[in-house]
């Protein structure tokens, strides 16, 4: 393993981090710029310009702009019509935050199998699992273990992998659910020639500092619905009425803005976004043809139909207890390739450990089996 990864990166004598940014545009032309007219904080020209180029590059017909990617999902679910005791369905196998803007919404997570082609919900299997828990009820799905409504599915889009969304569209017309889309790894993704983003009601990005594209802390809303596209931007922004001076507030609004020094960060990364994910692509090739013919390692490649920005390269590798992995971990992260394991499945956190769930065997499989190198754009250099 170690000497394939050598074969692509190269001798090292310090560790090769996992993701890293890189700055190699704008970035401190437009930083200066805000420090030189003062407009650092949450309202300016970078905030406006930002939101303008998330939707022209995702093709959606509003981005609003947030502190962060679960902030931007709390407020997806929140604008999606989950209310508290409702229960969202997600994937077991995802980054805690979208568990988490459940909690905040008031809702309760119940937890659906994954499967190995994408690492996204697996459409079949939650079909299947509806149909044993529950049924329709005027309309609404309902939990017939739990008597509580089934208000939406996360679909997450693992690694920049876009999930199934054909499948997953029609389970969601099935049982009268609102889809609405982590994307928060997806920047870049397209699936059947769209955006990731575009087929739920809403989605969610993140621009954390270890994403394609970061802001240093940020995220967006993308919606195709006009009304909700008004409604997250008046939400987000502490649901104030817009005055020359008076604080008019008419609801219970959330101080998710993003400051324009990180929308300045994120407009020159933008303008490099095409540069990143062609380099990013570039990596993922190498390592296609690195690890090619390797008993029981399997290199993670975009399914068909879709284009994955290979956000975090992946290596699926079978018969893994969870061991084993941890010890393959040290060895490439002594070696001085940073390497990590996939998230620890949300069933098993303490506070999410008596939520419902389906059966949840491929995602137990693939939290032994999945391992993240080496990713950053640079590498392909």
């Amino acid at each position: 393993m170690r000497d394939r990864l050598k074969a692509v990166l190269g001798e090292t004598n310090a560790m090769i981090p996992l993701h890293e940014p890189e700055f190699r545009g704008e970035e401190w032309t437009y930083l200066k710029d805000c420090l030189d007219t003062g407009w650092v904080s949450s309202v300016g020209a970078y905030v406006d310009r930002l939101e303008a180029d998330l939707a022209e590059i995702t093709g959606v017909s509003r981005a609003v702009a947030v502190a962060n990617g679960t902030a931007a999902l709390h407020i997806c679910l929140q604008l999606a019509g989950v209310e508290p005791g409702d229960e969202v369905l997600i994937p077991a196998l995802t980054f805690i935050a979208t568990a988490n803007a459940v909690s905040y919404a008031g809702a309760r997570p119940h937890f659906v199998d994954s499967e190995s082609i994408t690492l996204g919900v697996d459409a079949a299997k939650l079909d299947a699992h509806l149909e044993e828990v529950a049924e329709l009820v005027d309309g609404v799905c309902v939990n017939r273990r739990t008597g509580m409504p089934i208000r939406a599915l996360i679909v997450m889009h693992v690694f920049g992998h876009p999930s199934d969304l054909d499948a997953l569209e029609d389970v969601c017309r099935r049982w009268n659910l609102r889809l609405v889309e982590d994307a928060a790894e997806s920047l870049g993704s397209f699936y059947k020639g769209v955006h990731t983003g575009n087929r739920g009601v809403l989605a969610a990005l993140s621009f954390n500092g270890n994403k394609v594209v970061t802001t240093g802390g940020g995220g967006a809303i993308l919606t195709n619905d006009p009304e909700l596209g008004r409604r997250a931007k008046h939400l987000t922004t502490t649901a104030r009425v817009p005055h020359r001076w008076n604080f008019i507030h008419d609801e219970v609004g959330y101080n998710y803005r993003m400051p324009n020094l990180n929308a300045a960060l994120g407009c020159a990364q933008l303008e490099r976004l095409p540069d990143m994910l062609r380099r990013k692509r570039e990596l993922a090739r190498r390592y296609e043809v690195a690890f090619r013919g390797l008993p029981g390692v399997r290199f993670l490649t975009e399914p068909a139909g879709s284009i994955s920005n290979y956000w975090l390269n992946t290596l699926i590798i079978d018969d893994l207890e969870l061991a084993a992995r941890d010890r393959l971990l040290e060895q490439l992260n002594d070696a001085g390739y940073m390497s990590r394991p996939i998230w620890t499945l949300l069933h098993r956190l303490p506070m999410y450990s008596d939520c419902p769930r389906a059966d949840l065997t491929v995602a137990e499989q693939l939290e032994a089996a999945v391992i993240n190198i080496p990713s950053s754009a640079r590498l392909a250099d």
